[in-house]
C-alpha cells in the first residue's frame, strides 16, 4: 500500500532528543524552573558549609596570588560550579553561564539558529553523537547522518566538552559559517556548514487514503496543546477510521505540555507520577480536557522518541487508550527544572524519577511497544516506512468484520 510522500523521512533514525537542534538530548525543560528571586534568598551558605569550603577559598586565592596568567573572577566562579553540579555524575544536570542560559531559553519557542541536528553523549564511550538531522537544514543539506560522532569544531577538540558546551560553539547568528569535523564509522569527515534560522513545526498532520489520520508531534512546547487541537480539528478525526499519532524522534519538553497532549488522549486519573526520592511523590492527574477521540489509536516511537514523549506513550499504553507500535524508546525517565541564578546563569537539576500510571520507571528501559517494529532508514528521502505500514495495517484491521 502506497501512502502519502510527505510522511516519510521526517527526520532521520536514531534522532534522540528535540525540539532542540544541536542543543541536548531529551527535554531539559521537563519540570518548572524557579525564578532569579527565588535563587537569591539562596545565596548564603549554611553554617556546616564553611568549613568544607574552606580548601576552596584556600585554592581560590593560591590563583589569584601565584597563578602565572590573570584570571577573572567570573571563569573562576562558573568553573567552580560547573565542577560542582559535574560531580553529580548525571549528564542531565549542569551548570550553564549567562550566555548559554539566555541561548537555551530562547530555544523553548521552536525557533533556533544553527545547523539543525539533536545530539546525545553516548554513556558508553563519553562521544558526542548526531542522533538525529531536522528536514530542510544546513547539516541535512551538508550530508550529516545519525550516528556521526563529534571530533572538532572550527578546530577545537570535542572530547573535553559536554554536551552544552558543544552546543554553544556549533550554534550561532545565521549566515555564519561552522567547521565540523566528524568520525562515520572509520572515516573522518569534513563539512563547512553555514548556519540558519530554524523554525521547528510543532504539529504536522494529513489524512492518509482518504480515512486514516495522521498527526506528528515534534516537540512538547507551550503551544502543543492548541497546534494539537487544531490538527485534530483539522482531520475531523472522529470521522476517520483511525489515527496515528506519531511521536518517533521527538525528544520532549515541558512537563506541563506533556499532561496537556496525555490529557487530550486520556479522560481521567493519573497521567504520571513524580518520585523525588525520600518518600515524597506528586501525581499528576488528567486535566479534564480530554478531546473526546472515538476512533482507535496508535502511538508511534522509536529509540530516540524521549522523556515527555515516553511519559505520554506510556501513560497511554497503560491507561489502554492507544495501541504502541515501532521500537523501544530512550528510556530517559528523570524530571529537571531549571534555576535561574543570580549572575544571569542556571543550573539543571535531576529533581525527580518519574513514573506511568502503573508505577513503571523506564528509565533506560525505555517503553516496549506493543507490536515491535524495527526500522533504520538508508535515507532521508526513503520511501519505506514499515513502522507507519505496520500502524495502517493494524488500524485497516480493526475495520474488518469477521467472516459469518
Amino acid at each position: 500500500m502506497k501512502f502519502s510522500p510527505n510522511v516519510r523521512g521526517r527526520l532521520q533514525h536514531l534522532s534522540a532528543a528535540t525540539l532542540i537542534a544541536l542543543v541536548f538530548i531529551a527535554g531539559f525543560a521537563l519540570g518548572s524552573g524557579r525564578a532569579a528571586t527565588q535563587a537569591q534568598s539562596q545565596t548564603d551558605p549554611p553554617p556546616e558549609a564553611k568549613r568544607a569550603f574552606e580548601p576552596f577559598w584556600q585554592v581560590y586565592n593560591l590563583i589569584q596570588s601565584d597563578y602565572i596568567d590573570p584570571v577573572t573572577m567570573d571563569e573562576l566562579v562558573d568553573g567552580a560550579i560547573s565542577g560542582m553540579v559535574d560531580a553529580l555524575g548525571d549528564q542531565y544536570s549542569g551548570y550553564m553561564n549567562p550566555e548559554v542560559f539566555d541561548l537555551l531559553n530562547s530555544d523553548l519557542g521552536g525557533e533556533i539558529q544553527g545547523i539543525g541536528v539533536v545530539i546525545h553523549t553516548n554513556e558508553e564511550t563519553n562521544q558526542i553523537e548526531v542522533v538525529g538531522v531536522l528536514e530542510n537544514t544546513p547539516a541535512q543539506e551538508a550530508g550529516l547522518m545519525p550516528g556521526d560522532i563529534f571530533v572538532t569544531v572550527d578546530g577545537a577538540e570535542v572530547s573535553g566538552m559536554n554536551q552544552t558546551e558543544l552546543a554553544v560553539v556549533v550554534r550561532g547568528e545565521e549566515g555564519t559559517t561552522v567547521d565540523i569535523t566528524v568520525r562515520r564509522g572509520d572515516e573522518l569527515l569534513d563539512f563547512t556548514i553555514m548556519r540558519a534560522r530554524i523554525i521547528i513545526p510543532t504539529v504536522e498532520y494529513e489524512v492518509l487514503d482518504g480515512s486514516i489520520g495522521y498527526v506528528r508531534l515534534n516537540q512538547f512546547i507551550a503551544a502543543s496543546r492548541s497546534e494539537l487541537d487544531r490538527a485534530l480539528r483539522e482531520i475531523d478525526v472522529n470521522s476517520l477510521k483511525g489515527l496515528v499519532f506519531d511521536l518517533r524522534d521527538n525528544p520532549g519538553g515541558l512537563l506541563s505540555s506533556a499532561i496537556e497532549i496525555g490529557s487530550a488522549f486520556i479522560e481521567d486519573g493519573t497521567i504520571v507520577t513524580e518520585d523525588f526520592g525520600d518518600g515524597r511523590t506528586q501525581e499528576f492527574d488528567a486535566n479534564g480536557d480530554f478531546y473526546g477521540i472515538t476512533v482507535p489509536i496508535v502511538v508511534l516511537v522509536n529509540e530516540t522518541s524521549a522523556s515527555a514523549s515516553e511519559l505520554v506513550a506510556g501513560a497511554m499504553q497503560d491507561t489502554g487508550v492507544a495501541m504502541i507500535i515501532g521500537e523501544t524508546t530512550l528510556g530517559k525517565g528523570t524530571v529537571q527544572t531549571w534555576n535561574e541564578l543570580v549572575n544571569g546563569g542556571g543550573v539543571r537539576l535531576t529533581i525527580a524519577r518519574w513514573l506511568t500510571p502503573s508505577g513503571r520507571w523506564i528509565h533506560e528501559q525505555g517503553v516496549t511497544p506493543d507490536i515491535v517494529v524495527e526500522w533504520t532508514p538508508t535515507s532521508f528521502n526513503d520511501p519505506d516506512d514499515p513502522q507507519l505500514d505496520a500502524a495502517l495495517e493494524y488500524l485497516e484491521s480493526l475495520q474488518t468484520e469477521p467472516a459469518n
